[in-house]
């Protein structure tokens, strides 16, 4: 599936991700998590993840990679339908030139179609421009994401 979208003059395709291309976001991947797993690790997971209600989408420019971002389906007792994006990383060289409202704008109207009503997601408490970007987006901070490892 490649959906084009232009903004400011620069023509972007959103093209799903199918399972056996894992291997080309794992550069991406790697850049957005500091490289904290290994390529096989990150395989086997997203190759699970790929099992469960996940999709994922590279976003190209004039046919290059120049990010990577993935949406999980589900339906929560407090949202309704809900699509929240996961692990959305731009190219540094593409970031404050309008790709990601054009991302966002994207995600909405693919969520819309399968029936969610919702959109949440989670940012990293250090990520600022993230935080300033999701609020002007219109999302609200509603509580905390906790982990623990087991």
């Amino acid at each position: 599936m490649t959906i084009f979208a232009e903004k400011k003059g620069m023509n972007l395709a959103f093209n799903k991700i199918l399972k056996e291309e894992i291997p080309q976001i794992l550069p991406m991947i790697q850049e957005l998590m500091g490289h904290q797993f290994s390529n096989e690790i990150l395989t086997q997971r997203f190759s699970e993840m790929f099992d469960q209600n996940y999709e994922c989408f590279g976003i190209f420019h004039e046919g290059k990679p120049v990010g990577v971002f993935g949406m999980w389906f589900m339906t929560r007792h407090y949202a309704g339908r809900s699509c929240e994006p996961d692990h959305i990383f731009i190219k540094e060289s593409y970031r404050s030139k309008g790709v990601g409202k054009k991302l966002f704008e994207f995600i909405y109207e693919y969520a819309i179609k399968k029936g969610c009503e919702t959109s949440e997601l989670n940012s990293y408490v250090s990520n600022y421009r993230s935080h300033k970007f999701y609020l002007n987006e219109g999302y609200e901070i509603k509580g905390y994401h906790f982990l623990k490892k087991l």
